[in-house]
């Protein structure tokens, strides 16, 4: 995994809609990870809440499709460094979201006992909360990448 960009965006640019929040019941992860439908806000509470926000960091990572999973816990965990990071830098509200479902963990216990092991770690995924990334994102599917996104104030 290498970062392609870094690049700050207004929040007010995000779309936010259900399309996406209605995409992923037909996600293989749906009611399977903490980080997904149904455990993420709704539809309208995200709204709210991704409105309270003005600044976000925009990631856009290249991601070798061999090595996939891997790559994409790298890529999680810098996305919670760098909330780490805001949050030292006071901004107390920062937080990290997710390209898709979260795969910290080498097997969920969510799956199975519907306790998630890392509760503090894990974080919603950008469709989750209704983010339309081709909103902030020119997407090119040819492209191996994923984006991750850190609401900063």
């Amino acid at each position: 995994m290498h970062i392609i960009f870094e690049k700050s965006i207004n929040v007010s640019d995000i779309k936010v809609s259900p399309r996406s929040i209605i995409k992923c019941t037909n996600c293989p992860q749906y009611d399977k990870n903490p980080s997904c439908p149904p455990k993420a806000p709704d539809y309208n509470l995200a709204k709210e809440w991704l409105s309270s926000y003005t600044k976000a960091l925009l990631v856009k990572c290249f991601i070798d499709n061999n090595f996939f999973e891997t790559q994409k816990k790298e890529m999680l965990q810098m996305l919670l460094n760098k909330e780490k990071f805001f949050f030292s830098q006071n901004k107390l509200y920062a937080y990290a979201l997710f390209p898709g479902n979260c795969n910290l963990c080498e097997t969920c216990s969510y799956q199975d006992a519907k306790v998630c092991s890392r509760p503090t770690l894990v974080r919603y995924s950008l469709d989750a909360v209704g983010i339309e990334v081709r909103s902030i994102a020119d997407i090119d599917f040819k492209e191996s990448v994923l984006y991750g996104l850190v609401l900063i104030e």
